[in-house]
């Protein structure tokens, strides 16, 4: 699943690095032309044809970039992909890439930038991903080129997002990296429920967690054998997406770990709030009462294995997802012989903290390694990646590939693959000749990043906008925290303190949730986080905010 790869890969939200005010540092950064279109001397960089938004873009002259590209192990490129070939028809430029393993590509990638041999787009990165490399320089502050990026400015306006993006500011006022962009906060990652089985047993709606342990309970009761919760990726989702109605963070969601206490206007270790130690005992009651399947919290099998199978088996009836997971536990309970069922992707059960949900306006975007900038075609660089990552009909053609060929989209945009192609990972004409994921399209790397709200919808079942609705209209995203960045040396100690203290964190949570630590201990861990230099790393984080607000 994408998804899944795409969730794995993150270094999820936690403190934006951000900085103060509300334009670059630098002096000139471009023509000012904005989102309307850049000029072929815009800025003093010298363009080959000019840039506008929501317009075809192409190179003057043929042109080679090169890009780092991650092979998912199931979607690995092929002979038969004609995505490459249909970027540079539509713009000049020839993609060179250089391949990595998905198994090993976080460190292959970190081990590329910092030997200054990355290659010049660097996509599959996730807000915070970057703080390392543009405290080092190795990357190019893409804030300085806004205005070579027609269709970043325009949609980053029109879908409101501007005070999201002066988040992603670091210490010296840049940004370094520009995300992909979604036009709705919907979380990715939720509950998928056997809605069958919770309305045989008289489940109430689990609109909270509360109500979800009184349908777990009650199939428990129906099905003694059951452990009915689920999570397959090690509790880190579920953690996620559950963090926010409690009033804290962690699991995917972690990063550094900080949590901004508003009545306090501060900077708190996520751990040692209230919310924290709340989300942990609810799940260790759960785990303490059979009701959560424990083995999902310790076996490492990306949530594609063993929850399967136990879906199809009906050990499990409730279980962390994404869209496409919907389709997996279909396909598993069909082949499995289970013909009456009814699957609900839940938006994210409300908590103490209320009705919250995680802001998900960001996915994965993209950096640009230092040396890119010395590139004569720098200015078609910046160009080529903002039609790629932030044209509608680009991103229509990564994750549907070539209208009239592919797909046909009427009148009012409804799209509709071709009957002899196929989109199997979401259940479209399944058994025709050719998957255009077998062509490249709705690849991992690529689709999915920025998705207009009909985009998202156009390739998803009709339960997935309902559950697009029910969380827009049910749910609140929460406010993003304040500016805190760091500075080089700031982050080098964040991270001496960091590390450890995280290392603690992980291993405590999953040891009081399945009971191999005792509740009563909670102090004692506290305190075991005090002695690894917890007050400093609290100070270090609320200087750094500070600062932030003093340059502003």
């Amino acid at each position: 699943m994408s998804a899944v790869g795409a969730a794995t890969l993150a270094a999820v939200l936690g403190l934006a690095a951000c900085g103060g005010g509300n334009g670059d540092t630098t002096s000139d950064p471009g023509s000012g032309e904005g989102a309307e279109g850049t000029g072929a001397a815009a800025g003093g960089l010298q363009c080959s044809s000019e840039s506008v938004a929501d317009e075809q873009w192409s190179a003057a002259e043929p042109v080679t970039f090169s890009m780092l590209w991650t092979d998912w192990p199931e979607n690995p490129i092929t002979d038969d992909w004609i995505l490459f070939d249909e970027i540079a028809e539509r713009t000049n430029v020839t993609l060179e890439l250089t391949n990595m393993s998905f198994s090993d590509a976080e460190e292959r990638r970190s081990l590329l930038i910092s030997a200054g041999d990355a290659p010049q787009i660097i996509p599959l990165i996730y807000t915070g991903d970057e703080r390392q490399y543009a405290a080092s320089g190795a990357v190019v502050p893409l804030s300085d080129y806004s205005d070579y990026m027609p269709n970043f400015t325009k949609y980053v306006q029109e879908w409101e997002l501007e005070d999201m993006v002066e988040n992603l500011r670091q210490a010296d006022g840049r940004y370094y990296m520009t995300p992909g962009l979604q036009e709705v906060s919907v979380p990715v990652f939720t509950l998928i429920i056997r809605q069958d089985i919770f309305d045989e047993v008289g489940a109430p709606a689990p609109e909270t967690w509360a109500d979800l342990r009184e349908g777990l309970e009650l199939i428990k009761e129906a099905y003694p054998d059951s452990r009915p919760l689920a999570d397959g990726f090690e509790g880190h989702s579920m953690w996620n997406y559950a963090s926010h109605a409690f009033g804290t963070v962690a699991g995917w969601g972690f990063g550094t770990g900080m949590w901004f206490d508003e009545d306090a206007d501060e900077f708190v270790y996520a751990p040692t709030t209230d919310g924290y130690r709340e989300m942990v005992t609810y799940f260790h009651d759960l785990a303490d009462d059979g009701l959560l399947d424990t083995e999902s919290l310790t076996d490492a099998n990306d949530g594609m294995g063993t929850v399967t199978e136990k879906f199809a088996s009906e050990q499990v009836f409730a279980a962390s997802g994404a869209s496409g997971t919907v389709q997996e536990f279909a396909q598993a309970l069909d082949a499995a012989g289970v013909t009456d069922y009814e699957l609900t992707q839940i938006a994210p059960p409300g908590g103490p903290a209320g009705q919250v949900v995680e802001p998900r306006n960001f996915w994965n975007g993209f950096m640009l390694s230092s040396h890119a900038a010395e590139d004569e075609n720098f200015c078609d660089l910046l160009h080529f990646v903002d039609w790629l990552y932030y044209n509608p009909e680009a991103r229509e053609m990564l994750q549907w590939g070539i209208e009239g060929e592919h797909y046909t989209k009427d009148d009012d945009g409804t799209i509709t693959l071709n009957p002899e192609y196929s989109l199997e990972s979401f259940n479209i004409n399944v058994g025709a000749e050719t998957d255009i994921g077998d062509l490249g399209f709705s690849n991992d790397v690529l689709a999915g990043s920025t998705e207009s709200r009909a985009l998202k919808e156009s390739y998803n079942a009709p339960e997935f906008v309902d559950y697009i609705d029910t969380v827009l209209s049910t749910r609140t995203p929460r406010d993003p925290f304040p500016n805190a960045p760091l500075t080089e040396a700031q982050l080098e100690q964040a991270a001496l303190w960091g590390t450890p203290l995280k290392d603690t964190v992980d291993t405590a949570t999953l040891a009081f949730i399945i009971g191999q630590r005792d509740l009563s201990e909670w102090d004692a861990f506290l305190g075991q986080l005090e002695s690894q230099g917890l007050s400093s790393y609290e100070d270090l984080v609320n200087e750094a905010r500070e600062n932030a607000e003093n340059a502003g």
